[in-house]
C-alpha cells in the first residue's frame, strides 16, 4: 500500500483534491473481496502546513490529517490548484521541492503546475493546467513547456494535470501507472465516473 500526501491550502480548489483523494482512497484490484481498508491500494492523507483548519474554496473547512513537520512517508504527492495557490505559504513550497527527489510520482491539478514550477520541479519538462491559466505558466516560467491541449502531461516522476476534475483523471492514470487498466477502470466503475483514459 502507498502513502499519498495531498497538499491542502487556504482557497484551495474544493474537486482538485478531494478527486484524486476520492480515486487513491477507493482505488482497489477487480478481484479484491472487500476494500475497505485492507483491499485499497492508496491510503491518502490532507497534508497542511499546520493542523488548523483550512477554508477551501466555496467555504468548505478541513481538517488536515498532518503537517509538513509531522508526516507519514510518503510515495506520492498531489499538489491541488485553487486561488490559494498565490498566496500559499513558502515553507510548503519547499517542502514539496524537499520531498520530490525521494518520491514515486509528483503530481499537479490545475493551478498547482505553478507551484510545482516554483519548487524547480517542471525546469526542461512539459506540463499542463487550467485553461484560464496557461497563458500565466508559460510566461512566468519559460524554461516549461507548457501544453494546452491534454488533460494529462505524464513525464514520468512529475504528472501534471488541466483544471479541477481533470484531477480525478491524473488520479486514475497514476492507478494504471502503478496497478494496470483493470484496477483504474475498476476503481472509475466503483465512482460511477466516466473516465477520460488518456
Amino acid at each position: 500500500m502507498r502513502n499519498v500526501g495531498i497538499v491542502i491550502f487556504d482557497k484551495v480548489e474544493v474537486l482538485d483534491f478531494c478527486g484524486p483523494f476520492e480515486v487513491f482512497s477507493l482505488a482497489s484490484l477487480p478481484d479484491a473481496p472487500d476494500r475497505y481498508p485492507e483491499q485499497t491500494l492508496f491510503t491518502a492523507w490532507t497534508i497542511a502546513e499546520t493542523r488548523e483548519p483550512i477554508r477551501a474554496v466555496g467555504g468548505l473547512e478541513i481538517v488536515p490529517a498532518c503537517t509538513i513537520d509531522d508526516h507519514p512517508p510518503f510515495d506520492l504527492i498531489v499538489v491541488p490548484g485553487g486561488y490559494g495557490t498565490r498566496t500559499i505559504p513558502q515553507t510548503v513550497v519547499l517542502w514539496i521541492a524537499a520531498q520530490a527527489p525521494g518520491l514515486e510520482i509528483t503530481t499537479s491539478v490545475c493551478t498547482g503546475a505553478g507551484i510545482l514550477a516554483q519548487a524547480g520541479l517542471l525546469n526542461g519538462l512539459r506540463a499542463t493546467t487550467h485553461w484560464a491559466s496557461i497563458d500565466a505558466l508559460r510566461s512566468r516560467f519559460p524554461d516549461v513547456t507548457v501544453i494546452d491541449d491534454e488533460r494529462i502531461v505524464d513525464e514520468g516522476k512529475i504528472i501534471t494535470s488541466a483544471g479541477v476534475s481533470a484531477g480525478i483523471d491524473m488520479a486514475l492514470h497514476v492507478v494504471e501507472r502503478m496497478h494496470g487498466h483493470a484496477a483504474a477502470a475498476n476503481t472509475a466503475r466503483d465512482m460511477e465516473y466516466r473516465w477520460a483514459e488518456a
